[in-house]
């Protein structure tokens, strides 16, 4: 199967704007979303009557209608919403991009805005389900009633498949936690700003499930952030350097299930990130060796070590050696997260790690990798899930 893509350099990111990311916001949600969205419009140098699209998650609690209302955005020509949580998170960006170039829209925000710690807690599980059985929660039947009611339950799973097939250990997890803690200790945004933590500290941390550790574990947070989307045209009139979006795609893989994909032949890899990372490649004409440095979405350790392996930075089952040494760690040989990630800034479903990859491009990280031309962003792992590739204009 070859892809081929027309929305390859046609569009850019051209605005990025966030809210404090805290525990406890003592805020609305759509008063975060207002706050992100009207800094991102700023930092493009737009203003809310040049609005006209936006994108988002469906489990997004703001209403693009009274958005709009709130900013003083006279209407909308495009409005779409993509399933399956974090997976949604590039697919935002691939949604506006596709509404700019095929004219529908103009100008796409893209965003996320949640108190996610302080109103409702992702990491609680399924307990509070209706229990009217639907298409949507019925599987849930199938493997809650032996305690497998929460993400972390859900990837234990994998992880411990993944350990066994590959010799990984509990350490290899620990190292993606340490990279994320070392940048997010000198990111004044991230909420664990100054606080960096050793291997040691991973191996002390308290078990959640058997075998991830609370560092393996993301964070809960309140906050929002939001991204711009125009045409690379308009973006080099606009105030900021264009990021430009050289690759997007959305992928679910055969017999898909919601973070319990466990009837596959082999549960060990992710394939629908690895179909994800053929489109980028393919359509992008890039390869890993082009990736100066990746957002990897972070949600537990395990699956950022199978996100390396499905995109080929290393081969399957090397990712154990390919993150040993400091080589996810800025001035390594692949640096990833360097915002600090969901484990060290804040879990906003991964919008935070667009806007990562954007300052990246533009030179402004608070680490910056040298020298930057291309980022990789992923998406939410485990679900239906998006990825885009960002590059210099």
């Amino acid at each position: 199967m070859r892809f081929r893509s027309e929305l390859a350099n046609r569009t850019a990111i051209v605005g990025i704007g966030a809210t404090e990311f805290s525990k406890d916001s003592g805020r609305s949600e759509m008063s975060l979303a207002v706050e992100c969205i009207a800094a991102a419009l700023d930092d493009a140098g737009l203003a809310p009557e040049d609005v006209d699209g936006m994108a988002a998650y469906t489990i997004e609690n703001n209403p693009d209608a009274e958005i709009t209302r709130n900013l003083g955005i006279p209407g909308l020509r495009f409005f779409g919403r993509t399933h399956y949580g974090g997976g949604a998170a590039c697919a935002t960006v691939l949604q506006a991009a596709m509404a700019v170039v095929a004219g529908v829209a103009d100008v796409v925000v893209c965003y996320r805005a949640m108190n996610e710690r302080s109103q409702q807690r992702f990491g609680t599980g399924v307990q509070r389900l209706s229990p009217q059985p639907t298409a949507e929660s019925a599987h849930f039947g199938w493997y809650a009633p032996f305690g497998l009611l929460t993400p972390a339950a859900w990837v234990a799973m994998f992880a411990r498949r993944y350990m066994h097939e590959f010799g990984v250990s509990s350490d290899d997890f620990g190292r993606i936690s340490v990279a994320d803690r070392k940048h997010a200790a000198t990111n004044p945004a991230a909420w664990f700003y100054g606080q960096p933590i050793t291997l040691e500290d991973h191996r002390a941390s308290r078990w959640i499930v058997d075998p991830l550790r609370l560092l393996d574990c993301c964070q809960e947070s309140d906050g929002g952030v939001a991204v711009v989307v125009t045409s690379a045209e308009r973006a080099r009139d606009l105030r900021r350097p264009p990021v430009l979006v050289r690759a997007a795609a959305q992928a679910m893989a055969e017999d898909q299930h919601m973070m319990t994909s466990y009837y596959r032949d082999d549960i060990t890899g992710l394939p629908e990130m690895g179909l994800v990372a053929r489109q980028l490649w393919e359509t992008s004409g890039l390869t890993p060796a082009d990736v100066q440095t990746a957002v990897v979405y972070d949600h537990f350790t395990p699956f950022v070590l199978v996100q390396l392996e499905e995109f080929g930075f290393c081969g399957r089952g090397e990712a154990k050696d390919f993150v040993k040494n400091a080589n996810l760690e800025l001035g390594g040989g692949l640096p990833i997260n360097t915002h600090g990630g969901q484990l060290g800034e804040a879990y906003i479903h991964g919008m935070n790690g667009i806007a990562e990859g954007v300052r990246q491009v533009r030179g402004t990280g608070v680490n910056q990798v040298p020298d930057v031309e291309n980022v990789l962003v992923t998406a939410g792992t485990g679900v239906p899930t998006s990825g885009i590739l960002l590059g210099r204009a």
